[in-house]
Formats: structure tokens, sequence, C-alpha cells
């Protein structure tokens, strides 16, 4: 792998850094700039941007900084989604790499990133290291759906989303993998377009993996700007997440569950309202916890925009329940099982060190 020449080649601990991509020309300069001037000090690696066929010139972008970069490549992802991106990069250059880093195109990245997450994989003895996302917005409606996401509003309280508490989780925002773990594991299921991240999680805890939330090396994350886009998105999250929640039983937390039921409990209460009127309280409880967080939101980021937080929360909301009750009802799922893993590639065709 390339080296930068910081690196010790006998004692560097060899990474493969992967960037998914699909028409990201706005960002992808800028994240490679940032990426290649802040390199990890006690590590070899290699940079691959997977591009599943943008038509924005994000392409041409990578490859001009690869012509300069020698750590720098590039990939074509022909199945376009995140997930068979990252398996792509694995399985072409994962037999000489030590550790898997995902890099997002639309995220923030902190200064020391990719250093910082190999101390805590020494320090931490983890198998894998996720990080929390701060929702950070542009336009009003950015900044109301970030906020509103940063709150237990919005999250219902997940520990990788505004967490501020170190430890070992479940689940997390995927940022480093030690790659032993990840090609037994199998990689991401390429079936899943959403919620992948998670559902490779279960596997990975299911064959006796670690994973390490580290809250202090915190993602910046900017949030869809429109509403239609916004519950698309969720609608997404939501039928992926009842797919991992019927493959991995377990896997499925209350808060997760509450909105569903919150949305079929409102459109019951709703229909047989002209009966028992009394069950409109539940819904009625629901909007005036909307207003109330919309005027929260407001008065805390002294802006009009907070105003739109509840509007965001109710459309993320809606959008997840209907996806997972549409998953439930779309898509049959059965209970995965550690007999069941395949490894990205055999064990003994890694390169030696």
């Amino acid at each position: 792998m390339p080296v930068e020449p910081s690196a010790s080649p006998a004692a560097a601990t060899r990474v493969l850094l992967v960037i998914p991509t699909l028409n990201e020309a706005a960002h992808i300069d800028g994240l490679l700039a940032g990426l290649l001037a802040d390199p990890p000090s006690s590590a070899s690696w290699r940079i691959v941007v997977v591009d599943g066929g943008s038509t924005d010139g994000t392409v041409d972008k990578v490859k001009s900084v690869a012509a300069q970069q020698p750590a720098v490549q590039w990939l074509h992802n022909p199945a376009r989604i995140q997930s068979a991106a990252l398996n792509l990069a694995a399985r072409q250059f994962g037999r000489e790499a030590d550790v898997l880093i995902r890099c997002d195109a639309h995220a923030v990245y902190p200064a020391g990133f990719c250093q910082r997450l190999l101390d805590t994989l020494a320090r931490s003895g983890a198998d894998a290291v996720v990080v929390p996302m701060d929702s950070i917005g542009h336009g009003c409606l950015e900044r109301a759906v970030a906020w509103v996401s940063n709150s237990p509003v919005g999250t219902g309280g997940s520990a990788h989303r505004g967490g501020h508490r170190s430890g070992f989780v479940d689940h997390g925002h995927h940022a480093a993998f030690r790659m032993d773990m990840f090609r037994r594991a199998g990689g991401y299921d390429e079936s899943f377009t959403h919620n992948e991240d998670a559902e490779l999680d279960c596997r990975q805890r299911a064959l006796g993996a670690r994973i390490y939330l580290d809250a202090d090396i915190r993602l910046g994350y900017h949030p869809r700007s429109s509403l239609p886009a916004l519950a698309r998105q969720y609608f997404r999250y939501g039928a992926g997440r009842s797919r991992t929640a019927r493959r991995h039983p377990g896997s499925l937390r209350l808060r997760q569950l509450a909105v569903p039921a919150h949305l079929l409990l409102s459109v019951l209460a709703v229909a047989i309202s002209p009966w028992f009127a009394g069950l409109l309280a539940w819904p009625a409880f629901y909007v005036g916890v909307l207003l109330l967080t919309s005027l929260l939101m407001a008065v805390r980021h002294r802006s009009a925009c907070g105003l739109l937080a509840g509007v965001a929360a109710a459309t993320m909301h809606t959008a997840w329940a209907l996806g997972f009750l549409s998953g439930l009802v779309g898509r049959r799922e059965q209970a995965w099982q550690p007999v069941l893993a395949a490894p990205l590639w055999p064990a003994e065709t890694r390169a030696p060190a």
C-alpha cells in the first residue's frame, strides 16, 4: 500500500480508507483535500473513492486528484449503493489492510480523524469504532431538521445521535473496523440500501465483536434540504430497520417500536373518534409536543427557523413508521444465525505483512 513519508513501513498499521460516492462533485474536492492534509501519523494508507456512476463530474475530480496523489484511487461501483461500494473496495484492497475506515462525502470530519480512530481501536481493544453525528444545516429547513435531529424528539435518545458518553455499544455511525472482523462477518449485506450499518453491527456482535463508541470523535452531517427528500430518506430508514429487526429479533429497541405504534394508535384514534372522542387525546398530545418543540427550538437558537422543527419531526416520525410498516408487509426475512456467516474472502488468501 502507498506509505506516507513519515510512516515506518515495518511498524505502520495498514489502512484502507473508503469513500462511497454518487454525484458528490460539490463535496469531494474538499473531503479529499482535508484527508490528504491530515494523514495518520502511525499508518500507511490507501484512499479509494468508489463511485456509483456519477454524472456531475465527481469522477473527473477524483481522477484529477489521483493523478497527483499516489495514495488515492478510483473504482467504479456498478451496484451504485454504499454497501456494495465498501465491499468492493474491501475485496480488491482489503487483503493487504489491517483497518478499514469509512468516510461519507456529506460529512464533516474533525482534525486528526483517522489517527484518532486508530488510537481508539488500540486503546479500547475493540473490533470496530463508531462515532456520534451532529447534524448541521445551512438553509432554514436544514437548520430545523438538524436541531430536531440532535434532540431526543428526533432521535429518541440514540447514543450516536447527540450522545456524549463513550463506551461499548450495540450500534453507531460506522467509522473504523479491524479488517479481519469485517472480512469474517462478510461485510455489508448488499441487499440493504439503508440500515446496512445496523445490520452489520448485529452480525459482528453475534460473532463476538465489540463495538466502541468514541463520543469525542464527532462528525458533522448535512441533512436533507426539503421535506419530500427528508420523507424519502426516513421511509427508507424505516423499511431497512424493519428488515434488520426481523433478521436480528433482539436488535429492536423500544424507542423504535414506539414510532410505528404511535402512528397506528393515532390513525385508530381519529378513525373511531366519532364514537370515542376521548381517544383524540393521544394525537392531540403529540401535536402539542411538536408545537412545544418548535417553540423551544426557536427560543434556544434565537431563530424563527426553529418553528419548522415540529414539522420536520412529524415528517421524520411518519415517514419512518410508514417505511417500517411497509417493510413488514412487503418483504419476508429469516432470522440470521452465526453459522450463516460467509467471509468476504478466505482467510488464507490474506497478503503477508
